[in-house]
């Protein structure tokens, strides 16, 4: 069942033509081509091309940026806006998340500590490609805030929805109960790197998707929070160690999100199982170049500048 799934997923890529994605989109464990001499029982040598696992790294992670989702400065010009409402730890700069995005060609508009209005956050949100918001112990987010976001999401742009250990989820779960009727709870002990699934619910990362891509192996943060997807549309991502739903995605009627209960993954163990590569995948599938098309890829790609939001980063 997961070759056919894997084929059905490479032909309908092959298909969109989407010049942003590299050969390995939608492999976990990517393969590549190798020519080889082999020997008949005539004693024939001939040549031989079959595929082969590619190299590597130290925690089972294919090694590379060309086993990442897109190519590298896919999204030239492209922003992705960041409301970050937890600030407790002192290296939790973001400023490795940047550098990681910068690397497909993103920018990235960040506020801190609090969330701008929602009328300045709608005017930015006109030249983002995606929001993410990371939460914290209390809401900060208005009715009128869940509302330019909600629209913002519906015109299919991406959202991220970050919470993790209780009580580090408050406006998560804001966002969760108005976008997906869903919430997360509880306070777990992670820290460890999770593998591909091997069963339905079991720990592990759901193999051969998009988000996916390149990831055998992915680190599921320290203390985590619980999704609980009820009957919404959300889908399975990373189950943790514990056996706990951590992330889930939405992909339906050309509207993309995830929500996710491990936000420390973004600043501690950042070297740690994948967390690099997760980070540019899911800000490449956010984008969400299927519905968008030209309009979203860089120039080099299509000779069509992007407009680029430069904006310093705002604290409150």
């Amino acid at each position: 069942m997961k070759l056919f799934t894997t084929i059905a997923l490479l032909l309908a890529l092959a298909g969109t033509g989407h010049a942003q994605y590299t050969k390995s989109a939608g492999q976990s464990a990517p393969t590549a081509a190798v020519e080889r001499t082999v020997v008949d029982s005539d004693g024939v040598a001939r040549k031989q091309v079959v595929q082969l696992k590619v190299a590597t790294d130290q925690y089972g992670n294919a090694r590379g940026n060309q086993h990442d989702l897109a190519i590298d400065g896919a999204f030239e010009g492209q922003t992705v806006a960041v409301i970050q409402l937890y600030t407790l730890e002192s290296n939790f700069d973001f400023q490795v998340v940047k550098a990681a995005l910068k690397e497909k060609g993103f920018s990235v508009v960040r506020w801190i500590n609090g969330a701008p209005s929602p009328q300045d956050l709608a005017k930015a949100l006109e030249k983002a490609s995606q929001l993410w918001i990371i939460a914290g112990e209390r809401q900060f987010l208005t009715e009128d805030h869940v509302k330019v976001i909600k629209r913002y999401w519906e015109a299919g742009h991406g959202l991220y929805i970050w919470g993790d250990n209780e009580p580090y989820y408050a406006d998560a779960n804001v966002l969760g109960k108005a976008l997906f009727g869903t919430t997360m709870t509880g306070n777990l002990i992670g820290d460890q790197p999770v593998g591909l699934q091997q069963e339905p619910g079991k720990p592990g990362l759901i193999p051969n998707h998009l988000l996916t891509t390149g990831l055998e192996h992915i680190y599921e943060g320290i203390t985590i929070a619980t999704i609980h997807p009820g009957t919404s549309d959300l889908k399975p991502l990373i189950y943790g160690s514990a056996g706990n739903l951590v992330s889930a995605y939405y992909d339906k009627d050309g509207r993309r999100a995830i929500f996710d209960g491990g936000f420390t993954r973004l600043y501690n163990k950042w070297d740690t199982a994948g967390t690099a590569r997760y980070v540019k995948n899911a800000a490449s599938w956010l984008v969400n170049a299927e519905r968008f098309g030209d309009q979203v890829l860089a120039t080099p790609v299509k000779n069509k500048p992007t407009a680029k939001l430069a904006a310093p980063e705002a604290k409150h």
